[in-house]
């Protein structure tokens, strides 16, 4: 038995945390809680749109599409994301949203990985 060790898959663990595989949010003796860095799968159907724009970032972002058409909208500026291995790299205090032209799986890597972000759900 090899102690320190996740297997796993991504769509199915991700669908148990909004998305989230790793970062803060997850219990302290679980080996995927980290404090420096954050990694989502994210699966998007067509049409969806962040819930919000960010505001006051405090991480460094890294985006990388691996299916689908997915739009990165920045302050006077949109990304579009068409091929697989797109991504787009994006610093601390650059606010942003999203929206997933077609369906899309698009991994997110952030860090730190700090609380105070999440989209409140839908009411």
């Amino acid at each position: 038995m090899v102690e320190n060790l996740y297997v796993g898959k991504a769509p199915v663990d991700a669908a148990g945390d909004r998305g989230w595989l790793l970062g803060h949010f997850k219990a302290d003796d679980d080996l995927r809680h980290s404090e420096d860095v954050e990694i989502k799968w994210g699966v998007h159907p067509r049409g969806e749109r962040r819930g919000q724009w960010t505001s006051g970032e405090k991480r460094v972002a890294l985006l990388v599409l691996i299916s689908g058409r997915f739009r990165m909208e920045f302050p006077g500026r949109d990304v579009l994301l068409t091929e697989q291995g797109d991504y787009v790299v994006w610093g601390r205090g650059v606010d942003h949203s999203w929206c997933a032209e077609e369906e899309s799986v698009v991994m997110t890597v952030r860090w730190p990985s700090v609380p105070g972000y999440r989209v409140p759900d839908p009411a």
